[in-house]
Formats: C-alpha cells, sequence, structure tokens
C-alpha cells in the first residue's frame, strides 16, 4: 500500500462512517497523511479526526474510534491506533508486498507516476511579468498543476521574448486578462534567456531557475556545468543515467529485474537475510532500515511530492526531490550493487535490486521532463 493508498483508504473510511449516519460531517475533499516522525508510531499519521471533530460535534477521540473500526479492517492495513489527541497512527501490512506494489505502479505508470487528479476540479490561470525567471517558473506549475488533473492557462504582461520558446516556454495569451489569476512572481533573475542560453544552455539554465525556492535569489554561475557531485543537476542525471546502464548491463549479463523478487530472502544486503536482520519484514522491535529502505520510502513518496509542489505553486519541491532521490541512490547502488561482480551468477537479489534501481531511474526521469530538463540515457 502506497501513502496515496492510504490516503484513499482513509477518505472511503469516513465515507462510510458518513452514509452509515456514525458520523455527521461534511466528507473532505482528500485526506493528508505523513510519514511519522521520529519517537512516532506506526508508518503513517492522519489527523482527519480532528479535522472532523467540530463539524461532526464529538470529541476528536470519539470520531478516531469510528474510524479506526472502519479502516483496520482494509487489506494492506495491519494495525491502526489512537495517539494523543485523536491522531490515527497506522502500520502497514507485510511491508515487502507494499514495497513490491510501489515498484509495480512505478513500473505501469512510467513517468506518470505520481500524476494524479486531486486537482481535477479546478482552472486555473497564470500570470508572469516579462521576465525570464517568471516566465519558466509559470511554464513548469502550468505542468505541474496538469499532471494533478487541473485545466490551466498561462498569460504574460506583454508579448513573450522570443528566446523563451528554446527554453522551453509556451504563453497562452498576452497582455492582462481579467481576473481571477495567480501571479507567478519570482526573484527575477537578472539576465535574459538568451544570455542565459549562450552561458549554460537550456537544461542548466532552467534548473538554475528553478532550483531556489522563488524567494530566493536563482544562481546562475558557471557552476551548473561542473561535471562532479557538488553540481546536484550533473548528480540527478548522473543517477539517472546510472540506472539505465544498470539495466543495459544486465540485460549483457542474461536477467532482468523482477520487482517479485522482493519476496525472495536475501533481496537486498549479504547474509541470512536483507539487512543482516533474519527477521526485517515482520511485526517487533527491529527496525526496517538499510541501504535500500530510504530508496524505497522516497519513491513511494514522489507522488505526494508532485502533488504538494503543484498545490504549492513550488518547482523547487521536485528539484530537492529528485536531488533526494538521486542521493539515496547511489547509497542504495554502492551497499548493494544490482549487477553481480566477476564470476558471481546474477539471483533474485540482483533481480530485485535491478527493479528498485530501474524505479528510481524512471522517477528521476519523470521528474526531470515536469521540469522540463533532458534526462539523457549517457552522461
Amino acid at each position: 500500500m502506497t501513502p496515496a493508498d492510504l490516503s484513499r483508504t482513509v477518505l472511503r473510511a469516513v465515507r462510510r462512517a458518513v452514509d452509515e449516519d456514525a458520523l455527521r460531517a461534511p466528507v473532505p475533499a482528500r485526506v493528508r497523511v505523513e510519514r511519522t516522525r521520529p519517537g512516532g508510531s506506526g508508518d503513517y499519521a492522519c489527523a482527519v479526526a480532528l479535522q472532523l471533530a467540530r463539524p461532526a460535534a464529538l470529541p476528536a477521540l470519539e470520531v478516531a474510534r469510528i474510524l479506526r473500526e472502519r479502516v483496520a479492517s482494509e487489506p494492506g492495513v495491519g494495525r491502526v491506533e489512537i495517539t494523543g489527541p485523536g491522531f490515527l497512527s497506522f502500520t502497514l501490512d507485510a511491508p515487502a508486498e507494499s514495497d513490491r506494489a510501489v515498484l509495480d505502479a512505478v513500473r505501469e505508470q512510467g513517468l506518470d507516476y505520481g500524476h494524479g487528479d486531486a486537482l481535477r476540479d479546478e482552472t486555473l490561470r497564470f500570470h508572469h511579468a516579462r521576465e525570464v525567471r517568471a516566465a519558466v517558473t509559470a511554464d513548469v506549475v502550468r505542468r505541474l498543476v496538469i499532471a494533478q488533473g487541473a485545466r490551466a492557462r498561462v498569460s504574460c504582461e506583454e508579448a513573450s521574448d522570443p528566446d523563451w520558446a528554446r527554453l522551453g516556454v509556451t504563453v497562452d495569451a498576452h497582455g492582462t486578462p481579467p481576473a481571477p489569476l495567480t501571479g507567478i512572481r519570482p526573484v527575477p533573475a537578472g539576465a535574459t534567456a538568451g544570455e542565459l542560453l549562450e552561458r549554460l544552455g537550456p537544461d542548466a539554465a532552467r534548473w538554475g531557475l528553478l532550483r531556489p525556492a522563488g524567494h530566493d535569489r536563482a544562481v546562475l554561475g558557471p557552476e551548473l556545468l561542473v561535471q562532479g557531485e557538488a553540481n546536484p543537476l550533473f548528480r540527478v542525471r548522473y543517477a539517472h543515467a546510472r540506472a539505465r546502464a544498470l539495466t543495459r548491463g544486465a540485460a549483457l549479463l542474461g536477467f532482468t529485474a523482477e520487482p517479485a523478487a522482493y519476496g525472495d530472502p536475501t533481496p537486498y544486503g549479504e547474509g541470512p537475510a536483507p539487512y543482516g536482520d533474519p527477521t526485517p519484514y515482520g511485526a517487533g522491535p527491529v527496525p526496517r532500515d538499510g541501504a535500500a529502505r530510504p530508496l524505497l520510502d522516497l519513491i513511494a513518496d514522489h507522488p505526494g511530492a508532485l502533488l504538494s509542489a503543484a498545490r504549492h505553486r513550488a518547482p523547487d519541491r521536485v528539484a530537492r526531490q529528485l536531488e533526494a532521490v538521486a542521493h539515496a541512490f547511489f547509497g542504495f547502488h554502492d551497499s548493494c550493487p544490482p549487477l553481480p561482480a566477476g564470476d558471481e551468477k546474477p539471483s533474485a537479489a540482483h533481480r530485485a535490486r535491478l527493479a528498485l534501481a530501474e524505479a528510481a531511474g524512471t522517477v528521476l526521469a519523470g521528474g526531470l521532463s515536469l521540469l522540463g530538463i533532458r534526462a539523457p540515457e549517457h552522461l
């Protein structure tokens, strides 16, 4: 079960409670679940009971009890606890199955993994000044909200700079259209599109304009072209290229990725079980960690990161998410190589590791595409 699946499961529980007249409150448009903070209980937590307590005219603890009864029996949910004033804490059942579900979703949806319909009822209009950073930001904000089901148009105060097209920017209208409008006003870049294209090229220019938050100054120096770990753009694109290279290398060795291999007793690490723990997926005090865990969690959380970026009109959140995925990918790759070494034969462990590496590559490529940046197969 992915975080998006869990969110829908809780929302269904709310609807059931209302339909059964156990709860008299408006059904929210969505339910937000968040990964439990350090020291908390369970895998995910949700504050929907506190949200519904006042309209339902019930204590939050009572609302939480009503919802717990209806969520606890759902497939994929192992345990539901009530903590604090009425938070619901969820421990997911069969983590290995949950991990496979995430990888299957990435494989099935491809570059569209993380897209959804949360904004399907919204028609949005964005307006920006005749300035390159505002134009690129508005272009990506439009991509983000459309990826979440919204309809969107972008207008500019004046006629577009012809060089914007070389940056992949399109504008639907010029002048000041009638309200309502959402203004896109980041800190100006201090350079024109033509200057940036000449110095940096389209990909590095877009990353430099989008990576900082809109209220921060864009960093547009030669460091964006450095092919090294200190350059986040290079690191993200290199992680993608490396993931694709692993697939090619596996083909030469005669094997392919297999998400189902996550049920194998040794899918990641060396020794009798993944991470060296004899019961890494079972209940009990042993934490589910290791080099694969951060990467799996980031991939599972990717749809939520994209939706958050769309809702907050914040392309920089996508860039930071991609940097985190790339960092976790290299940690996993170095600790648990997906390709066998020397005379070693490919095993279920290698097929499982390759499935995770390929999923990371797909997430990176899809995120870069939303930012309007190419994801080369080779670097």
